[in-house]
């Protein structure tokens, strides 16, 4: 018991060197967000979390709960490292528009000028320019199998999401998602989608380097972010991975299948073990809590070291109205993440402008930026943490109450 107490000790230094921690805890959002949390462990929702919130910059509220591997009995820490999921694009967001600031690539560069081969159709066979704004926005006519039921047309052409079949090049996925007719005329509509693996090909090519080499060159390292990367930086820290089940959460096969609704996500929990895997700019990361606060808060105060205020403002912008209803109504996207336009249309306290989005394995963050808002929770099971009551209530639970 004095080994744990001197552990969580060292954490809670190690978040105090990364951000600057309130003079005292404020009791009544310590109480909202404990309850939260307990409720969905009790509840056996959650196996696993690492909540952060930092108010203007200050780490108001932290607090690792549950599990990192049930089965083995090892406990949720604040430096547990998770597979990131879509929680990837943003990071790989702020890599393009670095490029961007350096002259490199330019916003309105035709797909074909870095992939001459990357030419999907529309359904009358006609070829479309794709740009890179669209690919950063997902206005560019792609989907994502997982979308689909088990016999649409991604799934058909094999196409991975980048979260299973580590065996398959970034080549070979590019020429699979290009076999497949696009869903719209590029521009004309919005769709979550494979769109940022392919401009993580795109970056590679206009960088010249890799994209584990340009995140780390140009987001990472810069940030300090020390354990977010393509590949884990240290294996016993990595958190096992769940999924909903009745009466507790499913620990994940190697190759698991999530089924809702009418869509099948298909998963390889050993794909970020595997260095076959190409780096897929929309679901390939991981990294810590600390480190994805870390970048957000980055970008919530301007984007320095990393990225221009300009930069930011376009990443932040809705480029695509909010009748994408991106997390339902009200709600459009920018480059990454949806950006809230109508709070009372999406029934959130949430401020306008508000950033937000997740990742399968188990994620949401948002950054409230009226607020001076960055609320991180990362979590070890799908879907519950990423879209499930845990979300609402956490959210609920930061914002004093009306």
């Amino acid at each position: 018991m004095q080994l744990r107490a001197k552990s969580l000790v060292a954490l809670t230094a190690s978040l105090c060197a990364a951000f600057a921690c309130a003079d005292s805890p404020d009791p009544v959002l310590t109480q909202r967000m404990d309850a939260v949390i307990d409720s969905a462990i009790t509840d056996k929702r959650l196996v696993g979390t690492v909540v952060l919130v930092l108010r203007d910059g200050q780490l108001v509220y932290h607090r690792a709960a549950g599990l990192a591997d049930r089965e083995a009995g090892r406990p949720m820490t604040e430096e547990t490292i998770f597979r990131l999921a879509s929680v990837t694009k943003p990071l790989v967001s702020a890599a393009a528009l670095r490029l961007v600031e350096q002259g490199k690539l330019r916003l309105d560069d035709p797909v074909t000028r870095w992939l001459p081969t990357f030419s999907p159709r529309l359904a009358d066979g006609t070829v479309p320019v794709i740009t890179v704004n669209q690919l950063l926005n997902h206005t560019a006519g792609l989907s994502y199998g997982f979308l689909e039921n088990p016999r649409g047309p991604y799934r058909t052409a094999g196409v991975s999401d980048g979260l299973d079949e580590p065996q398959i090049s970034l080549v070979e996925n590019l020429t699979r998602i290009a076999s497949v007719p696009l869903s719209y005329t590029p521009g004309t509509g919005w769709q979550y989608s494979m769109a940022t693996d392919v401009l993580g090909a795109v970056l590679e090519k206009a960088s010249g380097s890799s994209l584990q080499v340009l995140l780390k060159e140009s987001v990472t390292d810069p940030l300090g972010l020390r354990d977010t990367g393509f590949a884990v930086t240290d294996l016993s820290r990595l958190s096992a991975a769940y999924q909903d089940g009745s009466p507790q959460p499913l620990r994940m096969v190697d190759q698991a299948t999530i089924t809702s609704g009418n869509s099948t996500a298909l998963f390889d929990v050993r794909r970020i073990l595997d260095p076959r895997a190409y780096p897929s700019g929309g679901a390939g990361m991981a990294g810590t809590a600390g480190d994805i606060a870390r970048f957000l808060e980055v970008i919530r105060q301007g984007g320095a070291p990393i990225l221009t205020s300009r930069s930011v403002q376009l990443m932040m912008a809705d480029s695509v109205g909010p009748h994408a209803q991106t997390q339902g109504p009200g709600w459009g996207f920018g480059y990454g993440w949806a950006v809230l336009d109508d709070c009372a249309l999406a029934d959130t306290p949430q401020s306008k402008g508000t950033l937000q989005w997740g990742g399968a394995y188990g994620h949401s963050w948002f950054v409230d930026p009226q607020q001076k808002l960055t609320v991180v929770a990362l979590t070890n099971t799908a879907y519950e943490g990423m879209s499930g009551l845990f979300t609402r209530q956490l959210r609920d639970a930061v914002y004093p109450p009306q």
